[in-house]
């Protein structure tokens, strides 16, 4: 059955007040690179963080930076783009060159960061929405959107595994995003009970999980696993089921008592989450840590992405519409799309593998019993049990697989 262009032509003026672009889902468009004099000053810390690191000047050059108002922050960009690079300072900040974790974030930074961060909605620590979804520029603007013609707008130590591990993220979550598209198109399709309509969408939805998963693929290429591991997954760790912070952050002069927050994780990717509501995939009441996990990282993002997320679950449930129709065809069609998503997640588990539990297997262990699983082999940057809780995503997803009728 064709479909009629009205339904998507009024579908994308819903998706714009849910800060979804039509091109890159929830990424950022077109990103600003400058913040304007004086918030300049913090663009060149930003800019130079792996250099300023090497040469144990970060700490010093930081601490020297005014305290600025960010009342003149003016727009959505702009103000992404400050939280992105508070965000850079703080984690670089915190955790410098590894050793001597700094428990203060000095006021001059603090002040303005959780200002910024409540006029967004975020949360005053590096988050998915930041490093990923508002970190890139085109390198030829009427290029293509590729790793080659891309490049990230700030790196942490670790040569280009910033780039390659931020780049391949965002390039998994737009191919997905393409998928967003088709969200009113099904909805639409539910309603006026039209299953030949909701067949051919949720094949488009699995075509465009399958290009997400390939990309993926591309991660193997950029990014080297020790490098991630001892270089970039620190920067990465937040302040909330972390050993070395086990009392949380002081933002000074902001709050009297350490705040916790984790660290940036797949887990604040909108993109994900929205075809789990979508396909009815939900974390049962068995998997409960998991489940908590997810909805609390939700908190993570942008709250117009929150937004989106739930108006999905206030929607027509595709699940129950297939199996009330109780058609082979449809059902077949929609555990493809399920699969696409068990797929996805098995290779995640792959990725931890290779990038976070065997380089844990090879350090050296210092004060702890040969047969206790080090911390830090467990602990992913978000501060969870990360194979567990992926396995348990996984297993969730796979049980929401229909039976042969």
């Amino acid at each position: 059955m064709a479909h009629k262009a009205s339904p998507m032509e009024s579908s994308w003026k819903i998706l714009e007040e849910y800060h979804i672009d039509e091109d890159v889902g929830f990424a950022l468009p077109n990103p600003l690179e400058e913040l304007p004099y004086p918030y300049d000053a913090w663009i060149s810390i930003a800019k130079n963080l792996p250099v300023l690191i090497k040469n144990g000047d970060l700490r010093a050059e930081v601490e020297k930076l005014p305290m600025l108002s960010i009342d003149d922050l003016q727009g959505h960009k702009l103000q992404r783009l400050a939280h992105l690079v508070l965000g850079y300072i703080t984690m670089a900040y915190v955790w410098d060159r590894g050793d001597d974790v700094r428990k203060v974030l000095p006021r001059n930074i603090a002040v303005p960061y959780c200002k910024l961060s409540e006029k967004l909605g975020l949360p005053p620590i590096l988050v998915y929405a930041d490093c990923v979804l508002a970190n890139w520029k085109k390198k030829d603007p009427s290029g293509p959107m590729t790793y080659e013609n891309m490049d990230i707008l700030f790196a942490f130590p670790g040569a280009d595994c910033s780039k390659g591990f931020f780049l391949v993220s965002l390039l998994v979550e737009i191919e997905a995003a393409s998928a967003i598209k088709i969200i009113p198109t099904i909805f639409n399709a539910v309603q006026r009970q039209d299953g030949d309509t909701l067949q051919k969408a949720l094949l488009d939805i699995t075509n465009c999980l399958h290009r997400a998963l390939e990309v993926f693929h591309e991660i193997h290429k950029y990014v080297d696993p020790n490098l991630f591991f001892n270089v970039l997954r620190i920067y990465l760790s937040g302040w909330k089921g972390n050993p070395q912070l086990p009392e949380g952050l002081i933002y000074e002069d902001v709050w009297d008592i350490p705040k916790k927050f984790a660290g940036g994780s797949a887990a604040q990717s909108s993109i994900f989450q929205c075809f789990d509501v979508l396909l009815g995939i939900q974390q049962s009441a068995g998997e409960a840590s998991a489940a908590e996990f997810l909805q609390e990282m939700r908190t993570y993002m942008p709250p117009a992405h929150q937004k989106f997320l739930g108006s999905l679950e206030s929607g027509p449930s595709v699940r129950e519409f297939v199996l009330s129709k109780g058609d082979a065809s449809l059902q077949a069609t929609y555990n493809k799309c399920v699969k696409a998503m068990v797929s996805l997640r098995s290779y995640h588990l792959q990725i931890v593998t290779k990038y976070i539990v065997i380089p844990a297997s090879q350090q050296p262990r210092q004060n702890q019993p040969a047969d206790e699983p080090s911390e830090v082999e467990n602990k992913g940057t978000g501060g969870t049990d990360v194979m567990k809780f992926l396995k348990s995503v996984r297993s969730t997803t796979e049980k929401a697989l229909l039976k042969d009728s």
